[in-house]
């Protein structure tokens, strides 16, 4: 067992350092069968069995484990540390005012995370009991699926989902092959296809697989989807025969067997080995610009907190060196307590104030925001706005701890194909040796009559060029991996071959592949079946054609080309051979190239996505090199996947080229119009794509991320090759410099003119650029050089990027020195990598699965709502969390500070200010509930005018309302209510005689004086103050609101009546009997409390008005129209800015004016929109960011009457 350990220690280490070189083998026995006498030594392995644990507790080990985990949160741990002080010294306060904050806050969190983790356990049960059938001793039995073990033989029904790894034997296709999605993998959602090993494939009944007497030999466990490497010995009369594995052999646990009615598989990866299991990757903790705010302030607080200790400790022994001062006899300190060194009584006294004043940290923060975030996830996924009804589908959010960070993005970095576009293709044409055929009407430029249901083909080339022309056409009737399916629905996947007859489907792992086949059946020659390893296609002149599939070179990213060997019924032998132009032209050595290039560059440029067809004819002699070059190649178990690259390049040469073709990926609906408003937001868009530069170069002009006037820099390999990378580099920084002078600049179209940049790189300068050390000396830095180029730039087009190097772009611009908070969004597995790479990934619910999805933070079934989730749910989400923890630390500066000052005035004896009661209670139900509904429906801005005028969401950018500034404007308005509190009771106190019977009166309010009288004073002043705080700063009113904040402060009324009204037996104190009463039986003490609460508010007030009389920000004027009754005129003014007719938000009454400015023409990208005028009465109009609110208190008489609606405005 601890060899077991050690070995899984050892592969858990490999994988974790990306050791990708490490190659190691088991041998697997299928059926358990030892090999035949001779053969080779029977070494049986132990491997784990086939259970599956994706929980994070057990039932043993939850407590433990979850407390540690608590605990390493500062605030946690440190509010552990007071409460332990509280019970081992004596202190001022009980334990119960830390303690219970504490426990509830972790009981709390242990109940939510211990509640997720049950979903888990439970999920696990359920896929681990599943039944699976297994063949054993010539019969299919059942059991459950956590004891299936390595080597067992499966039985696989269509429709059921693979149980484990399995290594594919024999299916109930004659070819030995079946069809299989693997969505839940790797994304992909349509069919592909899987081979059987050769020798096995005819066994097709229990019986016959029990006889299979085979060993496999293949790598151990590894998490590359795509990559496997073994071979499998099957013994015919004891004599071995080795056949090649690979990836198309290996069924993957979680994918769907379809199309098939059964396969036997044998089990080679089991639990938590297989290449599922080892992508459960934890993603990295992601953490929010708020809660980096957050734990600074907290560092700030605590600084503080030790700072008024050691002040109060100092001044305690300072005010006791007088001995006529020395503790009173009431503290009851013992003779032994006098005694001890000052040292040791110093530190206990300092630890006894820490308690005293350690409420300033707001424990019950941590669990408000967690709830905050928890329950406002909600109110996207509930959005009927973000609903597709296509798809059927809402957005979902897998990571709620980065709503906030949504109103911060400064960087979206976005996919092209199924992201920008539908990825639905659609044939456009094709292009055979210059002549032009065009889906449905047109050939080579003439409209045919008749041409309703099929292409017309051009019969006037020679020839020669007529056998071209057919040659080509079955070229990508061949080279392909389409599957036809017999039915008339396939699973969602793109159906339909001939117009109103449902014959027969196209299925494949590509979507250009169905486009292609179903282009060529339009033109007249159709792809029937695969069949025996015989392909049949139906030409024109519907005679049947029998090509012998022979060997198929699969498509990979790096070529980015496939090709396939047939024989034909005539018994000649041709490579026929498709990709990427900069692929296939290369290895072109004869076919018109001039007048192929010059199409596909036409069509590129219109936004099409190309690819070039290519064969070369093949003698026996040739075929039989190929084939041993491959052999030996797939045979390898180490460097496989080189040794076939390398043979793939020595066989795909010398091609004769025999035209292109051009498919259509349309753009998604309103890509462009929420890529325009990204741009007004002030974000910087860019698009990465492994597509060629000119498809996607068109494809970012009609998404309008490029526009007309827009000069296009480029850093690509053609450039580079004419320049060193150096010279262009430096050549394109001063071309950006020179226009807009120097480091940085506003890209928003708002500050002054400016030339319109935009830049296209590619992979491969890319690769240099990236690149640790260049040999150059006085090349410099280039990644800094290329910052600042793209920094200059509005838009950025990067194309033929492999997956790595998109991740690579958002990792650069992620770490660069503005450290800007960067959005990736993409719909596929290829994406993956920069969504988790950046701080926000977005996942799009596309015809690429759910990887993509899977992987990301959010995900929304559009392009098209990105818009809303950042301008309106972005925008929310921060000033919501920004309020609410600006308030928390507020609430307690209040709450706190005259608990510091009441120290001057009682000896600094540690006395407290406030009961018990109010100690625990004040964050826990008094305040708690105002800012946690204020931060779940607070609207600021109507949401109408957050979509129509993205401008606003930069009001709140860079982390704008958590910054230093508006930090220490909380704390000092927190530190000076708490003074006018305090000293604003104190001197209600300052006159006091005896009554008759002992009590202190005072003489001003003829109400008892005492010490808890004091405090319960200033409490109540405490928590009106703070909770008509928040009411001033709350804009959306409902009923929630009223209901929330008008009853917490019933509710501490209510309490302070019942806790000071009975005498609680519980207690050992009665202190605050009666207390709250005879407080409110005073008329004075009453009016003291109106006037201290208005004192406190008051200066909030005058600052509010003031600030947005002189200096307003945007969204302060829009609130200030709201507050007037102008909402449907924002809202149609901000439509119609859009069109270029008004500014932004032109009051209702001010219209008729614009009758007058017609003539002035509608504002370009080259004219800022700090430009446009506001359409007033006035000669000359002001601009309305710059338009003084003062001004407009001329309308509120005639406005008033019109109401503020569910707005109040300061």
């Amino acid at each position: 067992m601890g060899m077991d350990v050690s070995t899984l220690r050892t592969l858990i280490s490999r994988y974790c350092v990306g050791e990708e070189n490490w190659v190691d083998s088991r041998t697997i026995y299928i059926g358990h069968k030892e090999p035949p006498p001779g053969a080779e030594a029977f070494i049986q392995q132990r491997f784990p069995d086939n259970r599956i644990v994706s929980s994070k507790y057990t039932f043993w080990n939850f407590i433990p484990k979850n407390m540690f985990e608590q605990f390493r949160r500062v605030a946690n741990f440190y509010f552990l540390i007071i409460f332990l002080v509280q019970l081992i010294i004596d202190t001022p306060t009980s334990p119960v005012t830390s303690g219970l904050p504490l426990f509830f806050v972790i009981t709390v969190t242990a109940i939510k995370q211990g509640y997720e983790d049950w979903l888990r356990h439970k999920a696990d049960n359920a896929v681990n009991k599943c039944p699976v059938h297994v063949v054993q001793h010539g019969k299919v039995i059942r059991k459950q699926s956590r004891k299936l073990r390595v080597g067992d033989v499966v039985f696989v029904k269509e429709d059921e989902s693979f149980p484990c790894d399995l290594v594919l034997l024999a299916t109930s296709r004659d070819d030995g092959t079946c069809y299989v999605t693997t969505a839940s993998l790797d994304g992909e959602s349509s069919h592909k296809t899987y081979y059987a090993v050769q020798d096995t494939k005819a066994y097709n009944t229990e019986k016959e697989v029990d006889l299979i007497h085979a060993t496999i030999e293949c790598e151990q466990p590894q998490p590359d989807l795509y990559k496997f490497v073994g071979r499998i010995n099957v013994y015919m009369d004891n004599e071995p025969v080795a056949r090649p594995l690979g990836s198309e052999n290996l069924l993957l646990r979680g994918a769907t067997l379809k199309n098939t009615q059964y396969i036997y598989a044998v089990a080679i990866y089991t639990g938590m080995e297989t290449k599922m299991a080892l992508n459960y990757q934890c993603k990295s903790q992601k953490r929010s610009a708020v809660e980096k705010s957050m734990n600074s302030y907290l560092v700030v607080y605590l600084c503080i907190l030790i700072s008024k200790a050691i002040v109060n400790t100092v001044l305690k022994y300072a005010w006791q060196a007088d001995p006529s001062r020395d503790e009173p006899w009431y503290n009851d300190r013992t003779e032994s307590e006098r005694q001890r060194h000052i040292v040791i009584r110093a530190f206990t006294d300092f630890l006894a104030f820490m308690v005293l004043f350690n409420y300033i940290i707001p424990v019950s923060m941590y669990v408000t925001v967690e709830m905050q975030k928890f329950l406002g996830s909600y109110f996207m996924m509930w959005d009927d706005e973000m609903f597709d009804e296509e798809l059927g589908e809402r957005a979902v959010v897998n990571t709620s701890d980065l709503n906030e960070e949504l109103g911060q993005v400064e960087y979206v970095f976005t996919d092209k194909t199924g992201t920008l576009t539908e990825n639905n293709m659609e044939f456009i044409e094709c292009c055979v040796d210059g002549h032009i055929y065009v889906a449905q009407a047109i050939c080579n430029g003439q409209v045919m009559p008749g041409s309703a249901s099929m292409d017309m083909i051009d019969t006037s080339p020679g020839p020669g060029a007529r056998e071209h022309e057919e040659l080509f056409f079955r070229a990508l009737c061949l080279c392909h991996t389409v599957q036809v399916k017999e039915e008339e629905t396939v699973d969602s996947i793109k159906q339909g071959i001939h117009q109103g007859k449902s014959t027969s489907f196209y299925i494949s792992s590509s979507p250009d592949e169905v486009a292609l086949v179903e282009g060529m059946k339009r033109l007249g020659f159709t792809y029937l079946r695969l069949k025996d390893s015989h392909m049949e296609i139906l030409n024109r002149e519907d005679e049947i054609e029998r090509f012998e599939l022979l060997q198929v070179l699969t498509f990979d990213s790096n070529r980015r080309r496939m090709s396939v060997i047939v024989r034909a019924s005539t018994g000649e032998l041709y490579l026929f051979c498709k990709g990427a132009d900069s692929s296939i032209f290369p290895r072109v050595i004869s076919g018109k190239v001039d007048q192929v290039r010059a199409r596909v560059e036409h069509n590129a440029v219109e936004g099409l996505r190309t690819l070039c067809v290519a064969y070369r004819p093949l003698s026996l002699v040739q075929y039989q090199e190929v084939c041993l070059l491959l052999n030996g190649a797939k045979l390898a178990l180490q460097d496989r996947d080189k040794r076939l690259a390398e043979a793939y390049d020595l066989i795909e040469k010398d091609l004769i080229l025999l035209g292109a073709t051009a498919v259509e990926d349309r753009l998604q609906e309103k890509a462009a119009d929420t890529i325009e408003s990204l741009h007004k937001a002030g974000m910087k868009v860019w698009v990465l794509t492994g597509d060629k530069m000119e498809t996607a170069a068109a494809t970012c002009y009609a998404s309008k991320l490029f526009h007309r006037n827009t000069q296009i820099l480029e850093l690509t390999t053609k450039r580079t090759e004419e320049q060193s990378l150096h010279d262009v580099l430096f050549d394109l920084s001063r071309t950006v410099l020179r226009h807009h002078g120097g480091w940085g600049r506003d890209i928003s179209g708002l500050s002054g003119d400016y030339t319109d940049y935009g830049l296209i790189i590619d992979g491969a300068t890319l690769s240099a650029v990236m690149k640790p050390g260049q040999e150059d000396s006085n090349s410099g830095n280039y990644k800094e050089i290329f910052l600042e180029i793209c920094r200059n730039c509005s838009a950025v087009l990067c194309c033929r990027m492999a997956p790595l190097q998109k991740a690579q772009i958002v990792k650069l611009i992620k770490t660069s020195k503005e450290h800007p908070i960067t959005l990736a969004v993409g719909d596929g597995a290829n994406d993956v990598s920069m969504i988790l790479e950046a701080h926000v990934g977005v996942g799009i619910m596309g015809k690429e699965g759910r990887q993509a999805v899977r992987n990301s933070d959010y995900a929304v079934p559009k392009f098209k709502h990105l818009k809303k989730m950042l301008l309106v749910h972005g925008h929310y989400y921060y000033i919501r969390i920004s309020e609410l923890v600006q308030y928390f630390f507020y609430k307690n500066v209040c709450f706190i500070f005259p608990q510091f000052l009441y120290q001057f005035f009682c000896g600094f004896s540690q006395q407290p200010l406030y009961d018990t009661a109010y100690l625990t209670l004040y964050n826990i139900s008094f305040t708690s509930l105002p800012i946690l509904l204020y931060s779940l429906v607070e609207q600021h801005i109507n949401m109408d005018i957050l979509k129509k005028d993205p401008a606003l969401y930069r009001d709140i950018a860079k982390n704008s309302l958590l910054r230093w500034p508006s930090f220490i404007y909380w704390t000092v308005l927190g530190v000076y209510d708490a003074i006018v509190m305090f000293f604003g009771a104190y001197f209600l106190f300052d006159n006091t005689t005896f009554t008759s019977n002992g009590q202190l009166m005072t003489t001003n309010t003829q109400m008892m004086f005492g010490n808890w009288t004091f405090g319960t004073l200033v409490f109540t002043v405490l928590v009106f103050t703070v909770t008509f705080k928040l009411a001033l700063d709350t804009h959306y009113w409902t009923w929630i609101n009223h209901f929330v904040i008008w009853g917490s402060l019933i509710f501490f009324v209510v309490f302070s009546l019942l806790w000071g009204g009975i005498i609680w037996p519980f207690l050992n104190y009665q202190r605050m009997y009666y207390v709250f009463m005879q407080m409110l039986s005073s008329g004075p003490a009453w009016l003291s409390i109106v006037l201290l609460i208005s004192a406190g508010l008051l200066p909030d007030v005058l600052k509010k008005v003031i600030w947005r009389a002189m200096w307003p920000t945007t969204t302060e004027r829009i609130q200030m129209f709201a507050g007037l009754g102008y909402v449907p005129a924002l809202l149609d003014n901000a439509d119609k800015l859009y069109k270029g007719q008004l500014s932004e938000f032109t009051p209702l009454d001010r219209r008729r004016s614009s009758s007058t400015n017609r003539s002035r023409p509608n504002p370009t990208r080259s004219e800022p929109f700090n430009k446009k005028v506001m359409l007033t009465r006035w000669q000359r109009p002001p601009d309305y960011r710059t338009f003084t609110p003062l001004l407009g208190f001329t309308d509120v008489k005639r406005s008033s009457k019109q109401g503020a609606g569910p707005e109040t405005c300061v």
